[in-house]
Parts: structure tokens; C-alpha cells; sequence
């Protein structure tokens, strides 16, 4: 069966999506810990993170590193905290999450709520930041 992200992916279940490429895919967290928290799955589904091939680890990190500029720019922060945890889906994934502090990327706090059109707007504002 499918993950949940594969279906995000696939366009069977809606996203905020801020960037993809061939093998990649970044949309932003609907359960996010702090505003801007985004996640970058590769395309292939495979469940842990260091369970991608070589070829694949090697490319996921710069393309990450592109949606994080792009957060960056768009989110006032001192940093983006980066996170591989990967127990809630069983799909590979990088959490960018723009920090000012160390409890910013708490996975343990209450996670944030914004509105739809909150969501969208920010996603475009981002997309419009991504090289």
C-alpha cells in the first residue's frame, strides 16, 4: 500500500507544494512545529532514510539545501534546523524547519495550525524564493 506521501506525490491527496524535481518532491508539513516547516521526500518510495541508495542520498541533500535557501528567504530565522526521524511515515523524508531557537524544532510541542489561504500564500511566497 501506498504511503501517505506517495499519495501526496502521485496528486491523489492535495499538497502545499513548494518544489520538485525528477526524483524529489518538497511540500509544506500540514502539521507543522514552526510556520514554513517543510518536508522533502524523494519520489521513490522507500521507508528509512539511510535505506536510499547511494546515488539517491547523494542527491536529496542539495535539493534540500535549495528549499532551505528558499525558506530562508522568505522566513524571517536565524536558521533551518534540519531532521531525520521518519516514525511517523514509513517513506523516506528530510523535515526543514526555520529555527530562532532549539526548542523551534521540538517535535514534542503543540504543532501549529494556519488557514488554508494561510498555507497557500505561503507556499507561493517560497516557491517564488526557490533557485
Amino acid at each position: 500500500m501506498a504511503s501517505i506521501f506517495t499519495k501526496i506525490i502521485n496528486g491523489e491527496i492535495p499538497s502545499y507544494k513548494i518544489a520538485e524535481s525528477e526524483d524529489f518532491y518538497a511540500f509544506l508539513d500540514v502539521f507543522p512545529v514552526a510556520k514554513g516547516h517543510t518536508l522533502v521526500v524523494p519520489k521513490k518510495e522507500i521507508d528509512q532514510f539511510f535505506d536510499l541508495d547511494d546515488e539517491l542520498l547523494s542527491r536529496i541533500m542539495p535539493f534540500a539545501q535549495r528549499v532551505a535557501k528558499a525558506l530562508k528567504a522568505t522566513i524571517p530565522c536565524k536558521r533551518i534546523g534540519v531532521s531525520v526521524i521518519g516514525l511517523e511515515v514509513p517513506h523516506a523524508h528530510v523535515h526543514l524547519v526555520p529555527i530562532n531557537q532549539m526548542s523551534d524544532i521540538s517535535f514534542e510541542k503543540a504543532k501549529l495550525k494556519f488557514s488554508e489561504e494561510e498555507m497557500e500564500a505561503l507556499a507561493k511566497a517560497i516557491r517564488a524564493n526557490f533557485e
